[in-house]
Parts: C-alpha cells; structure tokens; sequence
C-alpha cells in the first residue's frame, strides 16, 4: 500500500491510539478478573505498536509472527533495543495464543498484571522510537 506522508503520519498515530486503547482495556479487565480477554488486550496493545513502527520503516506485513521477527532482526540484534523487549513481545503472543485457542488455561492475576507492566515498558519503549 503506497501512503503519503501525511497518511502516513496519521495512520502511525491511529495505530498508537489502537495500541493506547487496548492498554487502558487490559487494565479494566484485569480488575473484572478477564484473564482471557486481558491477555489479549495487552497482546494487541504490543501489536498496534509494532504496526505503528513497523509503518514508520515501510515495512508491511499482516503476519503476528513475522512482524515479531522483522521487531526483533532490525532492533533487538543490531542493539537498537534492549532484548528484554523482544522478550517481552513474544511472552505478550504466546500469552495471547494459549489464552485464545488452547482448550483449557489457567492464568493468575499476579502474572498477567505483571504482563500488563512490561506492556507498559514496552508500549513506552517503542513509542520514544517512534515519536
């Protein structure tokens, strides 16, 4: 998709809200004990992120799994970002699958709030690449 700068921009920051709104969601829903549903508020939080960035480079993809390999080639290995952010990505994907599609899951609040804490980080880390 060929965007003009302006689109661009605002698509960048649309994706930012997306990301925002699902964070302040996951919040909500923890405290309504939807463990589920939270989880994948704060997946989609890291996600909408990492779309905002990824438009930012022109790079295009509607793959979870290779948007996470494109965040962790290009900024986790060159050193660019901390490892403890593509951590926190896959830990945020893998919460959000097993929550989603496995037949039975148990999650606890103490580590989903601790999920929505390094969201946070995240959500912080990328949006001062971004901005």
């Amino acid at each position: 998709m060929t965007l003009t700068s302006e689109e661009k921009i605002n698509l960048i920051k649309y994706r930012l809200d997306q990301s925002k709104e699902s964070a302040e969601l996951a919040a909500v829903l923890i405290e309504m004990k939807k463990y589920p549903v939270a989880v994948n508020r704060i997946y989609y939080a890291v996600f909408y992120c990492l779309l905002a960035l990824a438009l930012k480079y022109d790079f295009e993809t509607s793959k979870h799994l290779q948007l996470i390999g494109w965040f962790n080639k290009n900024f986790i290995a060159t050193g660019i970002i901390d490892s403890e952010f593509g951590t926190i990505a896959r830990k945020c994907y893998e919460y959000r699958r097993a929550a989603d599609y496995d037949a039975y899951v148990v999650l606890e609040k103490e580590n989903i709030e601790i999920l929505l804490f390094k969201m946070n980080l995240f959500i912080d880390r990328i949006n001062k690449l971004i901005l």
